[in-house]
C-alpha cells in the first residue's frame, strides 16, 4: 500500500471502497485497512464540522477594540476574523498574510508593502491601503493605550501609493520591521469615510464572521464561503468558550462538551493521557512566566532587594513541581534559546538563600515583607508557584504574603495595577520586539516600569544596526542588564501544552511563537 494511494483517498481521487479493496488485495487485514483509510482521510485538510474550544482566559471586560486585546480568547477570535499584514511561518520567519510582497531600502529605513489583489471584507468591500493606514492610526493616536503603540512610534510617515501599496518611512532603520505586523492587535479593519476605523466592528477580511459574542463567556464564528485565501479556514462553525478553572476545562474535554482546550492542568494531565480518544500537543517556544516588580515603588526601587528576590526563588522546583517538566529554568531575561541573538554564555542564576541574605543586607534590611498578587488566570500553576516561592524565600528572611486574586478580571484589575504580581508572556519573534513591548519606558505593557539608560541606548542602536555581529553584542549586553538590573523575575520558560480529541487535525509544522499555532489554529487546523 503506497503513499500515493493514501493521498488519492485523502484528496477524493479514490473512494473508500476502492481503497479498501486495494488494501485487502495487498494482504492487509480488514482492521488494518480500515485504520489506514481513516488516517489517510484525516491527513489532508477538509472542509466542514464544528470545533468547540475551551479557553482558560477571557474576561467580561473584553472588547472588540483591537487596542484592548490582552488574552488568548481575543487573540484567537481576532486572528480568525481579521487578517494581519504578516504572519509567522513554522521557522519563525515573517510570511505574507495580506501582504503579497514587501521590500526595504538598503538602510532598512523605507519599507514598501504591496497588498494582495482581490481581498474583500465580509461585507463585500475591497480591502485597500487606506484600511491599513486607518487601522494603524487607531493604535498610534495620541490617546491610544494600545499595547502595540510603542512598536509603531518608529513610523515617521506612512502613505498610500494607490489602493494596494503602503510606503513606511521609519525614524531609523529597522531590519525587523515586518515582524511587527504579526501582532494580534493589528488585524486590519475597514476605514470609515473620515479615515478612522470603528474599533467595535466585527467586519474583517478573515475566514470567519462573528455570529455571536459574549465578552469573557462565549463567541460563535461561522466560516465565510467567499474567503479570499485558498486552502485555509476549513471548519464550518467554531465556538470559543471561556472556562477559567483548569479542572472544569479538562472535564469538558473528557465528557465531549468541547473538542480542544488550552493550558490543561499539568498536575493531572496524566489522566488525559490515559484516554484513547484524547491527544496532547506540545510546542516549544518563547513563552515565559514572570513576576514583575514596579521598579519605581518601594522596596523594589533598590536593585539589591530585586536581586535578593531573584536568588530567593527556586527555579528548578517550579519547573519540576509546577510545570511537571514541561519547561526549563529561566534566567530573569526574556530572550529564549530559540530566538536570534540569544546570549548562551550568560551565567545561570540559581536558588541561593545565602546570596539572597547578602543582597538584603546590602539594602540595609535584615528581613523583607512583601505581598505577591496572583491567580491561575495569569498562568496555569501561578498560585502553586507563588506558594513555593514564599516557602523558599523564608530561609533568606523574605516573607512573601501570597494574595490570591479572582481569576475573572485579573488582567484588568491586577496586572499593571499591583506592584508585585504574576504574569506571563507568549514572547515575541525578535529581541527588539520583546524588549520594546515590555521593557521600554512609556510602553503601556512595561509591567515592571523598567527604565535603564544604558539599556535604552542599546535598544535604539541595535534596532538600526545592520551588522549582525554587532547586533549580537548589543542584544547580549541588554540580556545581561535585564537579568542583573531588571525588575522582573523570570523563573521559567514553559512549553505550550494543549489537549484535544483525536478528530482535531494539525498541519505539519506549526508556529512556535504562541500557543495553538500562534493562535491561528482556527484558520489553519481542521476536524476529521
Amino acid at each position: 500500500m503506497n503513499e500515493e494511494m493514501k493521498r488519492s483517498l485523502a484528496l477524493g481521487r479514490m473512494d473508500r471502497r476502492s481503497f479498501m479493496a486495494a488494501a485487502l488485495g495487498a494482504g492487509f487485514t480488514l482492521s488494518a485497512a480500515s485504520l489506514m483509510a481513516s488516517e489517510a482521510l484525516a491527513s489532508e485538510p477538509k472542509q466542514g464540522g464544528t470545533l468547540r474550544v475551551g479557553f482558560q482566559q477571557g474576561a467580561t471586560s473584553d472588547s472588540m477594540d483591537p487596542a484592548t486585546f490582552n488574552n488568548d480568547f481575543m487573540f484567537a477570535l481576532g486572528y480568525a476574523v481579521f487578517n494581519s499584514l504578516i504572519e509567522l511561518g513554522p521557522d519563525g520567519s515573517a510570511k505574507p498574510d495580506l501582504v503579497e510582497h514587501f521590500e526595504a531600502t538598503p538602510d532598512a529605513k523605507v519599507w514598501t508593502f504591496r497588498l494582495f489583489d482581490g481581498v474583500k471584507f465580509s461585507d463585500g468591500k475591497p480591502l485597500t491601503s487606506h484600511d491599513v493606514i486607518a487601522t494603524l492610526n487607531h493604535h498610534m493616536g495620541e490617546n491610544s493605550k494600545s499595547g502595540v503603540k510603542p512598536l509603531l512610534t518608529q513610523i515617521a510617515e506612512m502613505k498610500a501609493d494607490g489602493d494596494t501599496t503602503i510606503v513606511f518611512t521609519l525614524s531609523e532603520g529597522n531590519a525587523d520591521f515586518p515582524y511587527i505586523f504579526n501582532d494580534y492587535h493589528l488585524g486590519i479593519r475597514p476605514a470609515q469615510a473620515d479615515g478612522t476605523i470603528d474599533p467595535m466592528t466585527m467586519i474583517g477580511s478573515g475566514g470567519y464572521t462573528v455570529e455571536s459574542f459574549e465578552p469573557g463567556v462565549r463567541a460563535v464564528l461561522k466560516r465565510r464561503g467567499d474567503y479570499w485565501k485558498p486552502n485555509r479556514a476549513f471548519i464550518d462553525t467554531v465556538e470559543i468558550i471561556a472556562i477559567a478553572d483548569a479542572t472544569a476545562r479538562m472535564n469538558a474535554l473528557i465528557t465531549g462538551e468541547v473538542d480542544l482546550i488550552d493550558r490543561p492542568d499539568l498536575k493531572t494531565i496524566h489522566l488525559l493521557k490515559r484516554n484513547k480518544d484524547i491527544k496532547i500537543h506540545t510546542q516549544d517556544g518563547t513563552m515565559h512566566y514572570v513576576l514583575p516588580m514596579f521598579s519605581d515603588v518601594a522596596p523594589f526601587t533598590d536593585n539589591n532587594v530585586r536581586m535578593a528576590l531573584k536568588y530567593a526563588i527556586d527555579r528548578e522546583e517550579i519547573v519540576s513541581k509546577v510545570l511537571k517538566g514541561y519547561g526549563s529554568v529561566g534566567n530573569d531575561q526574556p530572550i529564549a534559546p530559540s530566538m536570534p541573538f540569544y546570549k548562551a554564555d550568560l551565567p545561570q542564576r540559581a536558588y541561593d538563600a545565602d546570596k539572597a541574605k547578602y543582597y538584603l543586607k546590602q539594602s540595609g534590611l535584615t528581613s523583607l515583607d512583601v505581598d505577591l498578587h496572583t491567580a491561575d488566570a495569569s498562568f496555569n500553576g501561578a498560585v502553586d508557584a507563588s506558594v513555593l516561592f514564599s516557602e523558599s524565600a523564608k530561609a533568606a528572611g523574605v516573607n512573601i504574603k501570597v494574595v490570591r486574586e479572582p481569576d475573572d478580571g485579573y488582567w484588568s484589575n491586577v496586572w499593571l495595577k499591583k506592584p508585585f504580581c504574576t504574569s506571563y508572556w507568549g514572547g515575541r519573534p525578535t529581541p527588539d520586539l520583546m524588549f520594546s513591548s515590555a521593557y521600554t519606558p512609556g510602553a503601556d505593557w512595561n509591567e515592571s516600569h523598567f527604565d535603564n539608560p544604558r539599556f535604552n541606548e542599546l535598544l535604539a542602536k541595535a534596532r538600526s544596526e545592520l551588522d549582525q555581529a554587532r547586533r549580537a553584542e548589543m542584544y547580549g549586553e541588554m540580556q545581561a542588564i535585564v537579568s542583573d538590573e531588571g525588575s522582573t523575575i523570570i523563573p521559567a520558560f514553559g512549553q505550550y501544552v494543549s489537549a484535544m480529541n483525536k478528530r482535531v487535525q494539525i498541519p505539519d509544522g506549526v508556529t512556535q511563537m504562541w500557543n495553538l499555532d500562534g493562535q491561528r489554529f482556527i484558520e489553519r487546523w481542521w476536524v476529521a
